[in-house]
């Protein structure tokens, strides 16, 4: 992880002019700040009372728009999920200057300097929020997973909640979750094996803020504590989508693989990285296999990650099962209604299917409109996501063209190949030939461009 130096300010400016280029919203209007107001003082008076119940929150320790709570207990070999996810319906409703917003916005985006929220703070980090700063609304799924890892959707209603502590990703302790949080994410994981699943996590590059206002530019991989957490939300979504799956109604992720061409891609790519995989193993098998923690390895998986066709949403249609090829099973997106539009419909859906009720006319007429909306909200947020990380790495750089850095070759692309740098967090791409994929090659700066978001490498 390398601390950004940024005495002239150019972070700061770059990332101004990235909110300007994308559109980024600032702030929100006045009919939607008054709707968010007049929400917040609403009382509920549909919702059971289950603040004797002691659920916890598991997530960044900045975080303040906390979708989720849990509990966990025993129900003979079983393990009993209560998944209590953020109420954001009972706030927000269809039509209303807050609904017609979201729609504008599908998804919350997140910026180094701060986020441009779906919903307003009153709302997402405040009324809506699962803070442990006093009794919250939430539907409450609950969520039975098996000894073999199989879940099933046992039930779901809107209730109060009390939540008893923030927990935080990088200071939390094993005291500290409910007993079966550890096996439950166990049984995930082997039921990810009997799948056949192909999900990857690669270390990520991101550009963080610190807490005295600097940045920092790193490849962090996921911490042990967010992929025991993940696995819960798994086990909901996937819960819930086989609900809604049955009931012929709903809105899916889905994604396909690669092709067999890919994979032979990534066969040569493993091969110039001098990672050994077996003729046998097909990929599924052999990416479990791999070490985020080894650079090769990492570069791998970062590889299996653009090989395969991006994912996106659909809508239910008799005859077709809604299939997620890295998942391995038909899944949904329900447990962040807080900063994904789409949430906030599964969770009416399946709170219908549920408890035994149609599904609100509203939310089918929105199961259709939705995949076009959240599609376009993603790409930006990946468009956002790197141009700064372009930026982060350009002020990194500057003020040291004509310097001499070792890298790795990861892979090729148009007219060149793509590197990742020894020794610092930068991935670029340079114009050479007569290279392979895993060698070592030496690389001269010849320009960093914050006000360009660009880096120039030349190979020596």
């Amino acid at each position: 992880m390398k601390s950004l130096t940024d005495p002239s300010q150019a972070l700061s400016t770059g990332l101004a002019k990235i909110r300007t280029e994308f559109h980024v919203p600032d702030g929100f209007a006045a009919d939607a700040m008054a709707a968010a107001e007049a929400a917040a003082r609403r009382v509920p008076n549909h919702h059971a009372d289950r603040t004797g119940m002691p659920f916890v929150t598991l997530d960044p320790a900045t975080s303040t728009d906390l979708d989720q709570a849990f509990w966990i207990e025993a129900s003979g070999g079983d393990l009993l999920l209560y998944y209590a996810i953020a109420d954001v319906a009972w706030f927000v409703e269809d039509g209303d200057a807050l609904d017609r917003e979201a729609w504008t916005r599908g998804e919350t985006l997140y910026l180094p300097d701060g986020k441009a929220g779906l919903y307003p703070p009153a709302i997402a980090e405040g009324a809506a929020s699962l803070l442990p700063d006093g009794p919250r609304p939430a539907a409450i799924f609950t969520v039975r997973v098996a000894g073999d890892g199989a879940v099933k959707l046992d039930g779901a209603e809107r209730a109060i909640i009390q939540s008893r502590a923030k927990l935080a990703y990088d200071s939390v302790k094993a005291s500290d979750v409910p007993a079966g949080f550890a096996e439950m994410a166990r049984r995930m994981a082997a039921n990810e094996e009997r799948r056949d699943a192909s999900r990857v996590d690669p270390p990520e590059q991101e550009v963080e803020r610190l807490a005295d206002g600097s940045f920092r530019l790193s490849f962090r991989p996921l911490l042990q504590s967010e992929q025991d957490n993940a696995a819960l939300s798994l086990a909901a979504n996937m819960a819930i989508a086989d609900a809604m799956l049955a009931h012929k109604t709903g809105l899916f992720r889905v994604m396909s693989g690669p092709d067999a061409s890919k994979v032979q891609g990534l066969r040569n790519a493993a091969q110039a990285l001098g990672l050994f995989w077996p003729a046998s193993t097909n990929l599924r098998d052999y990416q479990r296999t791999l070490d985020p923690a080894d650079p090769k390895q990492a570069a791998l998986m970062l590889e299996i990650r653009r090989a395969g066709n991006g994912a996106s949403y659909q809508p239910y249609h008799e005859g077709v099962v809604p299939w997620h090829e890295a998942m391995a099973a038909t899944y949904a997106h329900a447990t962040a209604p807080l900063r994904r539009l789409a949430d906030r419909y599964v969770v009416r859906c399946a709170l219908a299917i549920a408890n035994g009720q149609q599904v609100p006319q509203a939310v089918t007429d929105a199961f259709a409109g939705l995949p076009k909306v959240m599609g376009r909200a993603d790409a930006r947020a990946s468009q956002i996501n790197h141009a700064a990380i372009d930026l982060a790495e350009a002020v990194m750089l500057r003020g040291r063209e004509g310097e001499t850095f070792k890298a790795v070759v990861t892979d090729f692309v148009d007219h060149g190949v793509r590197v990742q740098l020894a020794d610092m967090p930068v991935v670029a791409t340079v114009k050479a030939s007569g290279l392979r994929q895993g060698d070592g090659v030496t690389l001269k700066l010849a320009s960093a461009d914050p006000d360009q978001r660009s880096i120039v490498f030349e190979p020596v």
